[in-house]
Protein backbone atom coordinates (compact mmCIF):
# COMPACT_ATOMS: atom_id res chain seq x y z
CA UNK A 1 0.00 0.00 0.00
CA UNK A 2 1.41 2.93 -0.99
CA UNK A 3 1.36 6.51 0.74
CA UNK A 4 -1.21 7.78 -1.46
CA UNK A 5 0.69 11.35 -1.95
CA UNK A 6 0.46 11.47 1.57
CA UNK A 7 2.95 13.28 4.28
CA UNK A 8 1.31 10.84 6.81
CA UNK A 9 2.67 6.99 6.85
CA UNK A 10 1.50 5.78 9.79
CA UNK A 11 -1.06 6.73 12.55
CA UNK A 12 -1.50 6.43 16.36
CA UNK A 13 -4.41 5.13 18.06
CA UNK A 14 -5.89 7.50 21.22
CA UNK A 15 -7.93 4.67 22.44
CA UNK A 16 -8.31 5.58 25.83
CA UNK A 17 -4.69 7.18 26.54
CA UNK A 18 -6.53 10.03 28.30
CA UNK A 19 -7.55 7.48 31.22
CA UNK A 20 -4.41 6.00 31.80
CA UNK A 21 -5.09 4.66 35.38
CA UNK A 22 -8.15 2.21 33.84
CA UNK A 23 -6.20 1.03 30.76
CA UNK A 24 -4.13 -2.20 32.94
CA UNK A 25 -7.64 -3.01 34.16
CA UNK A 26 -9.53 -2.96 30.45
CA UNK A 27 -6.64 -5.10 29.39
CA UNK A 28 -7.47 -7.54 31.70
CA UNK A 29 -10.73 -7.54 30.72
CA UNK A 30 -11.00 -6.98 27.22
CA UNK A 31 -8.13 -10.32 26.85
CA UNK A 32 -10.43 -12.24 28.77
CA UNK A 33 -13.75 -11.46 26.75
CA UNK A 34 -11.92 -11.35 23.81
CA UNK A 35 -10.97 -15.03 24.48
CA UNK A 36 -14.32 -16.16 25.90
CA UNK A 37 -15.46 -14.55 21.99
CA UNK A 38 -13.18 -16.76 20.39
CA UNK A 39 -14.01 -19.98 22.18
CA UNK A 40 -17.86 -18.96 22.17
CA UNK A 41 -17.73 -18.84 18.32
CA UNK A 42 -15.52 -21.01 17.39
CA UNK A 43 -17.79 -23.91 19.45
CA UNK A 44 -20.80 -22.80 17.86
CA UNK A 45 -18.63 -23.45 14.32
CA UNK A 46 -17.31 -26.52 15.30
CA UNK A 47 -20.62 -27.99 17.13
CA UNK A 48 -22.49 -27.48 13.59
CA UNK A 49 -19.54 -28.73 11.15
CA UNK A 50 -19.57 -32.08 13.30
CA UNK A 51 -22.92 -32.96 14.03
CA UNK A 52 -24.97 -33.46 11.00
CA UNK A 53 -28.31 -33.42 12.60
CA UNK A 54 -27.45 -29.35 12.63
CA UNK A 55 -26.87 -28.79 9.23
CA UNK A 56 -29.68 -27.57 8.07
CA UNK A 57 -30.26 -24.05 7.14
CA UNK A 58 -31.09 -21.91 10.15
CA UNK A 59 -27.87 -23.36 12.13
CA UNK A 60 -25.37 -23.10 9.07
CA UNK A 61 -26.81 -19.45 8.64
CA UNK A 62 -26.19 -19.33 12.35
CA UNK A 63 -22.11 -20.56 11.74
CA UNK A 64 -21.68 -18.24 8.80
CA UNK A 65 -22.71 -15.50 11.60
CA UNK A 66 -20.15 -17.15 14.46
CA UNK A 67 -17.26 -17.17 11.33
CA UNK A 68 -18.22 -12.97 10.84
CA UNK A 69 -18.06 -12.57 14.70
CA UNK A 70 -15.20 -14.13 15.37
CA UNK A 71 -13.36 -12.74 12.26
CA UNK A 72 -15.02 -8.86 13.43
CA UNK A 73 -13.79 -9.49 16.75
CA UNK A 74 -10.26 -10.30 15.63
CA UNK A 75 -9.90 -7.65 13.47
CA UNK A 76 -10.43 -5.03 16.09
CA UNK A 77 -9.64 -6.63 19.25
CA UNK A 78 -5.74 -7.29 18.92
CA UNK A 79 -4.81 -3.88 17.86
CA UNK A 80 -6.84 -2.39 20.75
CA UNK A 81 -5.25 -4.71 23.46
CA UNK A 82 -1.56 -3.56 21.90
CA UNK A 83 -2.52 0.35 22.14
CA UNK A 84 -3.89 -0.25 25.87
CA UNK A 85 -0.18 -1.31 26.91
CA UNK A 86 1.79 1.06 24.53
CA UNK A 87 2.42 4.54 25.13
CA UNK A 88 2.31 5.85 21.61
CA UNK A 89 -0.15 3.26 20.11
CA UNK A 90 1.06 3.50 16.13
CA UNK A 91 -0.55 1.58 12.98
CA UNK A 92 0.61 1.20 9.30
CA UNK A 93 -1.01 3.50 6.88
CA UNK A 94 -1.31 0.00 5.24
CA UNK A 95 -2.36 -1.76 8.61
CA UNK A 96 -5.13 0.92 9.20
CA UNK A 97 -6.35 0.12 5.59
CA UNK A 98 -6.71 -3.08 6.30
CA UNK A 99 -8.49 -3.20 9.46
CA UNK A 100 -10.50 -0.31 7.96
CA UNK A 101 -11.54 -2.52 4.84
CA UNK A 102 -12.18 -5.63 7.12
CA UNK A 103 -14.31 -3.57 9.92
CA UNK A 104 -16.67 -2.75 6.95
CA UNK A 105 -16.49 -6.50 5.27
CA UNK A 106 -17.76 -8.38 8.27
CA UNK A 107 -19.94 -4.98 10.08
CA UNK A 108 -21.54 -5.48 6.32
CA UNK A 109 -21.82 -9.17 6.24
CA UNK A 110 -23.42 -9.32 9.09
CA UNK A 111 -26.47 -6.84 8.45
CA UNK A 112 -27.05 -9.21 5.49
CA UNK A 113 -26.58 -12.13 7.11
CA UNK A 114 -29.35 -11.59 9.54
CA UNK A 115 -31.54 -10.08 7.21
CA UNK A 116 -31.07 -13.44 5.34
CA UNK A 117 -31.79 -15.58 8.41
CA UNK A 118 -35.25 -13.48 8.99
CA UNK A 119 -36.56 -14.35 6.07
CA UNK A 120 -35.53 -18.23 6.63
CA UNK A 121 -37.13 -17.67 10.37
CA UNK A 122 -40.52 -16.35 8.06
CA UNK A 123 -40.64 -19.09 5.80
CA UNK A 124 -40.19 -21.83 8.62
CA UNK A 125 -42.89 -20.23 10.61
CA UNK A 126 -45.28 -18.80 8.24
CA UNK A 127 -45.11 -21.75 5.15
CA UNK A 128 -43.87 -24.32 6.92
CA UNK A 129 -45.15 -27.03 4.76
CA UNK A 130 -43.03 -25.63 1.67
CA UNK A 131 -40.30 -24.32 3.70
CA UNK A 132 -37.77 -27.09 2.02
CA UNK A 133 -38.65 -25.88 -1.38
CA UNK A 134 -38.57 -21.82 -0.22
CA UNK A 135 -35.18 -22.51 1.30
CA UNK A 136 -33.90 -25.31 -0.47
CA UNK A 137 -30.02 -25.76 -0.65
CA UNK A 138 -29.45 -23.67 -3.44
CA UNK A 139 -31.32 -20.24 -2.10
CA UNK A 140 -29.46 -20.65 1.36
CA UNK A 141 -25.91 -20.65 -0.98
CA UNK A 142 -26.83 -17.56 -2.84
CA UNK A 143 -28.23 -15.94 0.12
CA UNK A 144 -25.02 -16.86 1.97
CA UNK A 145 -22.86 -16.11 -1.10
CA UNK A 146 -24.88 -12.86 -1.92
CA UNK A 147 -24.05 -11.80 1.76
CA UNK A 148 -20.45 -12.05 1.65
CA UNK A 149 -20.00 -10.63 -2.00
CA UNK A 150 -22.78 -7.60 -0.86
CA UNK A 151 -20.03 -6.90 2.84
CA UNK A 152 -16.80 -7.47 0.24
CA UNK A 153 -17.95 -4.93 -2.48
CA UNK A 154 -19.41 -2.02 0.14
CA UNK A 155 -15.70 -2.41 2.07
CA UNK A 156 -13.79 -2.57 -1.34
CA UNK A 157 -15.64 0.81 -2.56
CA UNK A 158 -15.93 2.62 0.45
CA UNK A 159 -12.38 1.84 1.86
CA UNK A 160 -10.55 2.79 -1.44
CA UNK A 161 -12.24 6.04 -1.30
CA UNK A 162 -11.26 6.98 2.48
CA UNK A 163 -7.90 6.20 1.84
CA UNK A 164 -7.64 7.85 -1.64
CA UNK A 165 -7.57 11.64 0.09
CA UNK A 166 -4.34 13.13 1.16
CA UNK A 167 -3.75 12.98 5.33
CA UNK A 168 -1.28 15.63 5.93
CA UNK A 169 -1.68 15.98 9.36
CA UNK A 170 -2.28 15.13 12.19
CA UNK A 171 -2.10 11.60 12.29
CA UNK A 172 -3.54 11.02 15.90
CA UNK A 173 -7.17 8.73 15.29
CA UNK A 174 -9.36 9.34 18.67
CA UNK A 175 -10.85 6.71 18.51
CA UNK A 176 -10.17 2.27 19.15
CA UNK A 177 -9.62 1.16 15.80
CA UNK A 178 -9.70 3.05 12.27
CA UNK A 179 -13.46 3.25 11.39
CA UNK A 180 -14.40 5.39 9.29
CA UNK A 181 -15.73 8.06 10.75
CA UNK A 182 -12.55 8.55 12.91
CA UNK A 183 -10.14 8.16 9.83
CA UNK A 184 -12.10 10.49 7.77
CA UNK A 185 -11.96 13.42 10.13
CA UNK A 186 -7.96 13.60 9.48
CA UNK A 187 -8.40 13.99 5.39
CA UNK A 188 -6.66 17.34 4.19
CA UNK A 189 -9.36 17.75 1.37
CA UNK A 190 -13.50 17.96 0.90
CA UNK A 191 -15.06 15.11 1.54
CA UNK A 192 -18.38 16.03 1.71
CA UNK A 193 -19.14 14.06 -1.67
CA UNK A 194 -17.64 10.61 0.37
CA UNK A 195 -19.88 11.60 3.40
CA UNK A 196 -23.00 12.22 0.86
CA UNK A 197 -22.60 8.64 -0.36
CA UNK A 198 -21.74 7.21 2.75
CA UNK A 199 -24.91 8.25 4.40
CA UNK A 200 -27.05 6.93 1.75
CA UNK A 201 -24.97 3.78 1.30
CA UNK A 202 -25.05 2.75 5.21
CA UNK A 203 -29.03 3.64 4.69
CA UNK A 204 -28.99 1.02 2.42
CA UNK A 205 -26.44 -1.25 4.05
CA UNK A 206 -28.26 -1.11 7.34
CA UNK A 207 -31.93 0.17 6.43
CA UNK A 208 -32.53 -2.59 3.27
CA UNK A 209 -31.74 -5.49 5.70
CA UNK A 210 -33.72 -4.26 8.78
CA UNK A 211 -36.95 -3.47 6.66
CA UNK A 212 -36.23 -7.35 5.58
CA UNK A 213 -36.29 -8.35 9.10
CA UNK A 214 -39.10 -5.73 10.19
CA UNK A 215 -41.39 -7.59 7.73
CA UNK A 216 -40.73 -11.06 8.22
CA UNK A 217 -41.51 -10.72 11.81
CA UNK A 218 -44.39 -9.07 11.37
CA UNK A 219 -45.86 -11.93 9.38
CA UNK A 220 -44.43 -13.77 11.41
CA UNK A 221 -46.06 -12.54 14.15
CA UNK A 222 -49.45 -12.82 12.75
CA UNK A 223 -48.75 -15.96 11.85
CA UNK A 224 -47.75 -17.53 15.75
CA UNK A 225 -50.65 -14.73 16.90
CA UNK A 226 -53.54 -17.23 14.80
CA UNK A 227 -51.99 -20.56 15.86
CA UNK A 228 -54.59 -22.63 18.36
CA UNK A 229 -51.88 -24.22 20.39
CA UNK A 230 -49.97 -22.48 23.10
CA UNK A 231 -47.02 -24.64 22.44
CA UNK A 232 -46.62 -23.88 19.50
CA UNK A 233 -46.83 -20.24 19.65
CA UNK A 234 -43.99 -20.32 22.28
CA UNK A 235 -42.07 -22.95 20.31
CA UNK A 236 -42.36 -20.24 17.45
CA UNK A 237 -41.58 -17.12 19.69
CA UNK A 238 -38.44 -19.36 20.95
CA UNK A 239 -36.54 -19.90 17.76
CA UNK A 240 -36.97 -15.99 16.90
CA UNK A 241 -36.40 -14.56 20.25
CA UNK A 242 -32.36 -15.37 20.00
CA UNK A 243 -32.57 -13.62 16.27
CA UNK A 244 -34.37 -10.87 17.44
CA UNK A 245 -32.38 -9.97 20.30
CA UNK A 246 -29.01 -10.47 18.39
CA UNK A 247 -30.67 -8.03 15.71
CA UNK A 248 -31.31 -5.46 18.09
CA UNK A 249 -27.51 -5.28 19.65
CA UNK A 250 -26.12 -5.30 16.39
CA UNK A 251 -28.68 -2.67 14.74
CA UNK A 252 -29.38 -0.30 17.33
CA UNK A 253 -25.31 0.32 18.41
CA UNK A 254 -24.29 0.36 14.88
CA UNK A 255 -26.91 2.89 14.06
CA UNK A 256 -25.74 5.59 16.76
CA UNK A 257 -22.67 5.61 15.02
CA UNK A 258 -22.61 5.48 11.51
CA UNK A 259 -26.28 7.47 11.37
CA UNK A 260 -25.64 10.32 13.47
CA UNK A 261 -24.24 13.93 12.66
CA UNK A 262 -20.44 14.42 13.62
CA UNK A 263 -21.26 16.62 16.44
CA UNK A 264 -23.90 14.27 18.16
CA UNK A 265 -22.10 12.27 20.67
CA UNK A 266 -18.28 12.83 22.28
CA UNK A 267 -15.79 11.03 21.00
CA UNK A 268 -15.57 8.93 24.30
CA UNK A 269 -19.26 8.33 23.25
CA UNK A 270 -18.09 7.25 20.17
CA UNK A 271 -15.73 4.86 21.31
CA UNK A 272 -18.06 2.98 24.06
CA UNK A 273 -20.51 2.66 21.44
CA UNK A 274 -17.97 1.21 18.72
CA UNK A 275 -17.01 -1.17 21.97
CA UNK A 276 -20.54 -2.53 21.63
CA UNK A 277 -20.79 -3.66 18.54
CA UNK A 278 -17.26 -4.87 18.15
CA UNK A 279 -16.92 -6.32 21.89
CA UNK A 280 -20.13 -7.10 23.77
CA UNK A 281 -22.16 -8.23 20.11
CA UNK A 282 -19.80 -11.00 19.08
CA UNK A 283 -19.11 -11.58 22.98
CA UNK A 284 -23.17 -12.67 23.35
CA UNK A 285 -24.13 -14.03 20.33
CA UNK A 286 -23.08 -17.30 21.12
CA UNK A 287 -24.45 -16.98 24.59
CA UNK A 288 -27.82 -16.14 23.31
CA UNK A 289 -28.11 -18.56 20.27
CA UNK A 290 -26.26 -21.83 22.30
CA UNK A 291 -28.21 -20.68 25.86
CA UNK A 292 -31.65 -20.47 23.99
CA UNK A 293 -31.10 -23.14 21.85
CA UNK A 294 -31.98 -27.19 23.02
CA UNK A 295 -30.94 -28.22 20.23
CA UNK A 296 -27.15 -26.55 20.36
CA UNK A 297 -27.19 -27.26 23.88
CA UNK A 298 -27.73 -31.05 23.14
CA UNK A 299 -25.22 -30.56 20.58
CA UNK A 300 -22.48 -29.18 22.81
CA UNK A 301 -23.45 -31.73 25.51
CA UNK A 302 -22.37 -34.99 22.74
CA UNK A 303 -19.98 -33.00 21.75
CA UNK A 304 -17.92 -32.93 25.16
CA UNK A 305 -19.39 -36.19 25.86
CA UNK A 306 -17.75 -38.06 23.15
CA UNK A 307 -14.31 -35.99 23.68
CA UNK A 308 -14.51 -37.24 27.61
CA UNK A 309 -14.79 -40.70 25.97
CA UNK A 310 -11.86 -40.47 24.05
Amino acid sequence: MGQNDSSVVEFILLGFSHFPELQVHMFGAFLVIYLVTLTGNATIVTVIFLDHSLHIPMYLFLQNLSVVEASFSTTVMPEMLVVLTSEKATISFGGCFAQTYFILLFGGTECFLLGAMAYDRFAAICYPLTYPMIMSKRIFVKLVVCSWVLGIMTATVSVTWVFSFPFCGPSKINHISCEVPAVLELACADTFLFEVYSFTGTILLVLVPFLLILLSYTQILFTVLRMPSTTGRQKAFSTCASHLTSVTLFYSTACMTYLQPKSKYSPDTKKLMSLAYSLLTPLLNPLIYSLRNKEMKRAVVKLCQIKVVF
